[in-house]
């Protein structure tokens, strides 16, 4: 079980240094996403897929936010769960207004990779997304993150 709370750290990792093969690595193809009903852009729901999670879900997110995903603590729960709980902190690029919102993700590992994520989140925390500006991106390609997988 300690080897799975191991096996997550390693996402929250990617996340901390914009690192998408990093992230992807520990995902397994068949990667399952959930988020909250209610986030911005629409990126509540489910998302099959490791690519369709960041095509749909963290591209859209990261180009309309400058957003740090804060891990607090891994919690092992039994032979395949994990929580997670941290913070989301950062900005909504076009106001520039802050967010704080606090997270507990439901992971699930299966064969030492990550099999999907359920997003817990205080929705109502989040600013919603302003009309971009020019220089505002409205997705992020995994590429301006720092790597293509």
């Amino acid at each position: 079980m300690e080897e799975n709370a191991v096996v997550c750290h390693r996402l929250y990792d990617g996340f901390a240094r914009r690192d998408p093969k990093a992230m992807m690595d520990v995902m397994t193809d068949d990667f399952t996403g959930r988020g909250s009903k209610g986030m911005p852009l629409g990126v509540g729901g489910i998302h099959r897929g490791r690519k369709e999670m960041f095509g749909e879900v963290w591209g859209p997110i990261f180009g309309a936010y400058e957003m740090n995903v804060e891990l607090e603590s891994l919690m092992t729960c039994d032979d395949d769960t994990v929580v997670a709980i941290g913070n989301y902190r950062g900005i909504e690029r076009a106001s520039e207004t802050r967010v704080d919102a606090r997270f507990a993700h439901l992971l699930r590992v299966r064969d030492g990779r990550i099999c999907s994520l359920e997003q817990i989140t205080d929705t109502r925390s989040w600013v919603p997304v302003e009309a971009a500006r020019k220089d505002a991106p409205s997705v992020v390609a995994l590429s301006e993150m720092g790597s293509e997988p």
